[in-house]
């Protein structure tokens, strides 16, 4: 183990109080590492490539377990990836070799065994859409087993392991298409940079390369020199309004900015707002609240809060908050944070 590591140096956020760190390089150090710290009664945060994680400026308690298991291997129709694998590379690895099915999820940071706690998603393709198994670590039992997508409850960026801590994941494993064909491009500014219609499906490949230009051009794709990118991905989810509110939300969208159009997409229980959109709406300019500020909005894309060089964990949350209060202020909709939270509260 290693004591005092600042985990602000290993965060996309780039912010985080000092811990005590047991670095599990396979899965097997992995599972006998929680084991032993459940054992003795020992708080453990997970922790893999750092991206969605908000951590506080105090001393975290207990022991940090950093996965760094990074295996991948390919089979004739799919790929099986250990958790502590780098997401991006799981998914070049795929495109290279000539499969089809994750590109539009090119560029996302962090690793592979936090995309299905998340259900993480862009460009129209969810980790729930191709997803064929999981493998855990049952904390209780101290047992591993396999799980199929339909024990875990996927939903709109979230999972039945999502904020829960009873089990640990240790593998994941996704469906591919051999031939080479991207999966169906259902997202219209990536269908029109392609040249395709919505539903079409193009070389995996090129979609894969115009996804990362996409994110790239919106400070999405992980680049040291670049203060937009030290962030945690889009901050906010897009708010899903229940039906027997949306003509109330609607209603007072309008009173504030007159008959305009307003981003709407159909979801499960209700209808699904740009949290963008809102946000740019209530009054916060990219590069929000200036810059002088430790804290800003993303110079490239309002969703993504960043940390300019020399913020803390509070100047954050005191960024988060502001937002978040100030849609719901003028729209009536409360904006929900996307990162786990640790030691802070928003």
């Amino acid at each position: 183990m290693r004591s005092a590591v600042p985990l602000a140096e290993l965060t996309t956020l780039r912010v985080g109080g000092r811990a005590t760190i047991a670095e599990c390089a396979g899965t097997d150090a992995l599972v006998a590492a929680v084991r032993a710290l459940d054992a003795a009664g020992v708080p453990v945060l997970l922790f893999a490539g750092g991206s969605n994680l908000l951590v506080s400026d105090d001393e975290v308690p207990g022991v940090v377990v950093r996965i760094m298991a990074e295996g991948v291997e390919l089979g004739a129709d799919s790929v099986t990836a250990d958790a502590g694998a780098n997401w991006d590379a799981v998914v070049a690895k795929t495109v290279r070799a000539g499969f089809g099915g994750l590109e539009c999820l090119s560029g996302i940071p962090g690793s592979a065994g936090a995309t299905p706690v998340q259900n993480v998603g862009a460009y129209g393709v969810e980790v729930a859409d191709l997803l064929r198994r999981v493998r855990l670590l049952d904390r209780a039992t101290g047992e591993t087993h396999w799980v199929e997508p339909g024990e875990l409850g996927f939903g709109y960026r979230t999972s039945r392991l999502k904020h829960r801590s009873g089990a640990v994941v240790l593998a994941v494993e996704f469906a591919l298409d051999p031939t080479g064909a991207s999966a169906p491009l259902r997202y219209r500014e990536l269908a029109q940079r392609l040249g395709a219609a919505e539903g079409e499906s193009r070389p995996a490949a090129a979609v894969r390369e115009t996804v990362l230009g996409l994110r790239a051009g919106k400070g999405m794709v992980l680049d040291p020199a670049d203060h937009d990118t030290w962030s945690a991905g889009s901050f906010f989810t897009n708010p899903v309004v229940a039906h027997d509110r949306v003509d109330r939300v609607r209603a007072a969208i309008r009173a504030q900015l007159g008959e305009v159009q307003v981003p709407e997409f159909p979801a499960a229980h209700g209808v699904k707002f740009s949290a963008g959109w809102l946000i740019e709406r209530a009054g916060f300019a990219k590069g929000f609240p200036g810059p002088d500020a430790a804290a800003r909005l993303s110079t490239k894309h309002t969703l993504a809060l960043t940390n300019r060089g020399a913020a803390a964990a509070a100047d954050i949350v005191a960024l988060a908050r502001t937002v978040r209060d100030g849609v719901a202020d003028r729209f009536g909709i409360t904006l929900t944070p996307e990162p786990v939270t640790v030691g802070v509260e928003i």
